[in-house]
C-alpha cells in the first residue's frame, strides 16, 4: 500500500504538464516564426534578383558585361550598388541610346517595380550606396538657409547658384535641378553620377543632404519671386555682364555708325 501511494500523481501534476507544453509550443513558435519570416523575405529578394537579371540581360549586359564587369561601351557596375541603378534608370539616362560625352536624361522606359529589380540584381553583384527611403528625402522641417550655404559651398560652381545648370569641360554640363524629384537628388549625391563628385554620408550627413534637397525645392519653387526683373535664368553676373556688354555696346557701335554716315553725307551735300 505504502507503494501503490507512493507512485500516485499530485492532483496539480497534469495542470503543470499542460502549462509547460503550452510554454514549449509559445517558445518553438517565437523561435521558428521570425525565421519563417526571414526566410519569407529572402525569398523574395532571390525572386526579385532573378526578375533583374533578366532585365539586365536584356537592356544592359551589351554595354556593362554578362556579369556587371563593364566593356570598352560601359563601366563595370560591380559596387555602384541600388541607388546609382534607380538614379540612372528612374531618369531614363540608361539604358543609354548612344556613347557620348554625356548621357542626357531621357523619358523612362522601365516602371519603378522594373527598376527595384535591377537594383536588386546590381546589388547583389556587390556592396554599394543603398536606395533612400521616403524619410530619408522628405525636405520637411529642413533648415533652408543652412542648405543654401551648402549648396553654394559644393554645388553652385556647376550647377548655378539657384540650380540651373551650367557648361562644364569636353562637351560635359551640369544638368538643371527644377523639376527633380528629391529622391534622385539625394541619389545623385550618394552616387556622384558622370562628371559629378560624390558626397557619401561620411562626408555630408543625412540631414544636410536634406537642407540643399529643400533649399533646391525652394528656390525654384513657383511662390519665389525674382525680384531682380529679367533673370536671364538665373545665371548670375557673368552672362548679365555679357548681355549688357553684347547689346549695350553693340547698340553705341550701331549709333556711331549711324552719326558717322549722316556726317558723311551732310558734308558730301
Amino acid at each position: 500500500m505504502k507503494k501503490l501511494s507512493a507512485r500516485r500523481r499530485h492532483p496539480l501534476a497534469a495542470v503543470v504538464v499542460l502549462l509547460l507544453a503550452l510554454a514549449a509550443t509559445g517558445g518553438l513558435y517565437a523561435a521558428f516564426a521570425p525565421a519563417g519570416k526571414a526566410q519569407a523575405d529572402d525569398t523574395a529578394q532571390s525572386l526579385a534578383i532573378d526578375e533583374g537579371k533578366k532585365l539586365y540581360s536584356v537592356g544592359c549586359a551589351s554595354c556593362h558585361g554578362t556579369g556587371g564587369q563593364g566593356t570598352t561601351d560601359g563601366p563595370s557596375l560591380v559596387g555602384v550598388g541600388s541607388a546609382a541603378v534607380d538614379f540612372q534608370v528612374g531618369t531614363g539616362r540608361m539604358p543609354a541610346q548612344q556613347p557620348g560625352a554625356q548621357v542626357p536624361k531621357k523619358p523612362v522606359i522601365y516602371d519603378q517595380a522594373q527598376i527595384d529589380q535591377l537594383a536588386a540584381y546590381v546589388a547583389s553583384l556587390g556592396a554599394g550606396p543603398i536606395t533612400p527611403t521616403e524619410s530619408q528625402v522628405d525636405p520637411s522641417g529642413a533648415d533652408v538657409a543652412k542648405g543654401g550655404e551648402l549648396f553654394r559651398t559644393n554645388c553652385a560652381q556647376c550647377h548655378n547658384f539657384t540650380g540651373k545648370g551650367g557648361a562644364l569641360t569636353d562637351g560635359k554640363y551640369a544638368p538643371n535641378l527644377e523639376g527633380v524629384s528629391p529622391k534622385h537628388i539625394y541619389e545623385a549625391m550618394q552616387t556622384g553620377p558622370q562628371a559629378m563628385p560624390s558626397f557619401p554620408d561620411s562626408t555630408m550627413p543625412e540631414q544636410e543632404k536634406k537642407d540643399i534637397i529643400a533649399y533646391i525645392k525652394t528656390v525654384n519653387g513657383d511662390e519665389t519671386a525674382s525680384p531682380g526683373g529679367l533673370s536671364l535664368g538665373g545665371l548670375g553676373p557673368v552672362s548679365e555682364g555679357l548681355f549688357g556688354w553684347i547689346f549695350g555696346l553693340g547698340g553705341l557701335i550701331a549709333i556711331a555708325v549711324w552719326v558717322a554716315a549722316h556726317l558723311a553725307k551732310a558734308k558730301k551735300s
